[in-house]
This record gives structure tokens, sequence and C-alpha cells, in this order.
């Protein structure tokens, strides 16, 4: 019983921050999802990864652990999702990078911070940070149907992601004044994500939503089935194993549909899957917090 409290006193600012961007859009309010969007990841979230990498308090071996776990974790779930998409002959435009990559970033990193306090912050954001490199890279080259990726290598995240691990790397810090400005504009991060995540969902309408079921189901069971070993093979300490495991598993991000629009992939498939995979994290989550934990 003391398991099922924590798990739900964990969950529960996260999706009641969601539910009220669900709610404040059902209520008829205007909320610019474009504008915040870009506002979070452009600013928030960047300043958000790098204050968070610089000053996490992580050994070397652990950070090299946890960068490696994360590099196979992702590397092998992309190949069992490739082969998958083969024998079930789904569109790989369309299907391959949402089921691949999840949504540690509005989701993954409350969840280690509720969970795991700083330290947990710290690990969830290295496996958001090698994440964000490789979606906003090879992803985007998954979606755009094979274009250029370099054009993503200009995105904040990634860019954000870079240095502060060269920053925790080289165990060097900013001035504090400009640390805390970066601090308090990252503040701003978690909190419009998971807004706006609830914003998203209560625009978007899931189709074929049978398909959509079996195959986040099939996301999450996959995605722990890799996840959970590789933690175990390069040895994780307790709190990175979990958050690895938690982090991997996250359900598709909302960035997958507006990557899907963008590039002209199935965008109505894509927002069938945030959707439908969002609902059965709220089960989904805190059953594998439960059993890490």
């Amino acid at each position: 019983m003391n398991v099922v409290l924590t798990v739900a006193e964990i969950v529960a600012p996260v999706f009641l921050l969601a539910g009220l961007g669900f709610a404040w859009v059902k209520l008829g309010y205007e909320y610019r999802l474009d504008f915040v969007t870009k506002l979070a990841m452009t600013i928030g979230v960047p300043c958000l990864i790098f204050v968070a990498l610089m000053q996490a308090d992580i050994e070397q071996d652990a950070l090299k652990a946890i960068t490696a776990a994360t590099l196979a974790a992702y590397t092998i779930v992309i190949i069992i999702f490739y082969i998958l998409s083969l024998v079930l002959r789904l569109d790989r435009q369309t299907f391959l990078a949402p089921l691949s990559f999840g949504n540690t970033g509005n989701l993954g990193l409350p969840l280690a911070l509720f969970a795991f306090g700083d330290l947990g912050l710290g690990y969830a954001v290295v496996v958001f940070a090698v994440m964000a490199i490789i979606s906003f890279t090879f992803g985007i080259w998954l979606v755009s149907g094979g274009g250029n990726p370099l054009p993503a290598l200009k995105e904040p995240l990634v860019g954000a992601s870079v240095a502060g691990g060269v920053f925790l790397w080289m165990d060097w810090e900013t001035p504090t004044f400009l640390t805390n400005t970066l601090s308090l504009i990252g503040q701003l991060g978690i909190p419009l994500m998971l807004i706006t995540l609830g914003v998203a969902l209560a625009r978007l309408t899931p189709n074929h939503v049978v398909r959509m079921i079996w195959l986040s189901a099939l996301k999450v069971a996959i995605c722990v089935a890799i996840a959970w070993p590789v933690g175990r093979w390069f040895d994780l300490n307790d709190v990175a194993f979990a958050v690895l495991v938690l982090q991997v598993a996250t359900p598709v991000a909302v960035t997958s549909y507006l990557l899907a629009e963008k590039y002209g992939a199935d965008a109505d498939a894509v927002a069938g899957l945030v959707v439908v995979s969002t609902l059965m994290s709220v089960a989904a989550l805190p059953l594998i917090l439960a059993i890490v934990i």
C-alpha cells in the first residue's frame, strides 16, 4: 500500500499539470500551441538541460555508464522497431521514430525529479540529452524521408545538450549571475511542457484506435524488455537503472506529431499514437515505477 501511495504522489503532479492544459482548452480558452512550444523548446528546456547537466553531481564512471547504456538501449530499440516495421508492413517514415523515441522531456524529466530528486533528474537529463541528439538528427532524417539531417544540428536542444555535456565532463561552471539566470529560465521548461502536453492532447483526435492500442502496448513492452537488461549489463546503480527504464519506456512525444506534420508523414496516425500511448502511460508508468523503486 505504501508503494502505491508513493507512486501516486510521484505521478499525480505530472498528470494534474497535463490535465490543467487539457481543461484549459476544453473550457474554450486560447492557447497558442506553436508559440508556447517554441518558447519551451527554444529557450526553457535548453536552459534546463544545460544547467541540469552542468550541475549534475554524477561521478565520471556513472556518467560514462548511463551514457553508454542509453546509446545501447536506443540503438537496440531502433533496430527492433525497424525489423518490426518490415514484418508488420508499417510506414517507416511515419512510425519508426515515434515508436523508438519516447516523451523523455514532458514526462520523463518531471517523473525522475519527483521520484528520485536532483540525482534522478541529473540521470534523466543525460538520457534525455542523448535521446534528443539522436531524435533531432537521425529521427528527423527518418521522418523527413531521408532528407538532409544537418539542419537539425542547429536545434537549441542539441546545442544545449552538447554544451552541458562538455561542462559536466570538464567540471566547468558558468559565472553565478549567468547560472542563476539560466536556471530561472529553465524553470519554465517542465511546467510549460506538461501543460502543453495536455493542450496538445485535447486538440488531437486518435484514429484507428485498436491499431494504436496494440502498437502502444508493444512499444512499452519492447522498451522495458530492452532497457532492463541493458541497465543490468552496464551495472548501473539503482537510481540510474530506474531512470533508464523509466525514460526509455515513456509514451510517444507530442513533438513526434509536430515533426510528422512538418515533414509530411502521416500526422493523424502519429496523433493517435500520442493520445493512446499517453493515456496508457497513466497505468504503465506507475506500474514501472512501483517495480523499479
